[in-house]
């Protein structure tokens, strides 16, 4: 079973449209490869002081154990979903869509 890292915009986003664009790329990646295991890559472990880049290094770790990952649409204007991609492309992880 494939591990899937998905990669999405969030800055400005409740944590219900997060997970609910979460539900629909995961029906899309069932479509795309099958059956599969995303990864929980939504992180709400972090206080309020917390900074941007606390959430990027815990998602590069994530995406370390993925086979492949899946790329929200407007990932392109997102700082962290971009240094995501180039280190997918970088460390040869299937790139899924983008």
């Amino acid at each position: 079973m494939k591990k899937v890292f998905i990669s999405q915009p969030m800055r400005g986003k409740s944590k219900d449209e997060i997970l609910t664009e979460r539900n629909r790329i995961t029906k899309e990646i069932q479509n795309l490869i099958g059956n599969h295991e995303v990864l929980d890559t939504y992180f709400d472990d972090f206080g309020e002081c917390s900074k941007p880049l606390q959430y990027l290094a815990k998602s590069l770790f994530m995406l370390a154990d993925a086979d492949c990952a899946y790329f929200a649409q407007g990932w392109q204007d997102a700082r962290g979903c971009r240094i995501e991609h180039d280190s997918a492309v970088a460390y040869d992880i299937e790139v899924l869509k983008d």
